[in-house]
């Protein structure tokens, strides 16, 4: 199974309407995206972050990895205003649960999702911009974890 935040990648990558809106102008630190490529993306872009994992295991007396983890990756979307940014949101969130869907209508295990969460647009100075991250938390199941207990 994929990281999370390759799975976020795709779903983006994907959405033919969502690419268009865009310019093509998505990144993903699993890609390694160095600070001034970041600066001087034009705008819209959007880059994806994996943003780290905790494991989970209701009973953790008897086992020391258990198979699944709790992942969170985010989506900045960058864009010129304020509306433009949300629109981008909206496409984005729908972009990513088509794309999960359709990993669970194929019979592939799919994230779980656990909280969705956004601070809402806001102004970066340095670039200058509008901004929104859009941060998921899921719960993932840990193959690798899952052959060694």
């Amino acid at each position: 199974m994929k990281e999370f935040d390759e799975i976020l990648y795709d779903a983006i990558k994907v959405d033919t309407s969502l690419m268009a809106e865009i310019g093509g102008r998505v990144t993903s630190t699993g890609f390694e995206v160095s600070p001034s490529e970041k600066d001087n993306t034009p705008l819209p872009n959007i880059i994806v972050t994996d943003d780290g994992f905790v494991n989970i295991d209701p009973n953790k007396d008897n086992v020391w990895e258990s198979g699944q983890d709790q992942v969170q990756a985010s989506v900045e979307v960058a864009g010129r205003s304020r509306n433009e940014v949300k629109r981008i949101v909206r496409m984005v969130r729908q972009a990513v649960e088509s794309h999960i869907v359709g990993l669970y209508s194929s019979g592939k295990d799919t994230p779980e999702l656990q909280s969705l969460s956004s601070d809402g647009v806001a102004w970066d100075w340095r670039k200058p911009c509008y901004f929104q991250v859009i941060t998921y938390q899921v719960t993932m199941k840990n193959y690798e974890d899952e052959q060694t207990s």
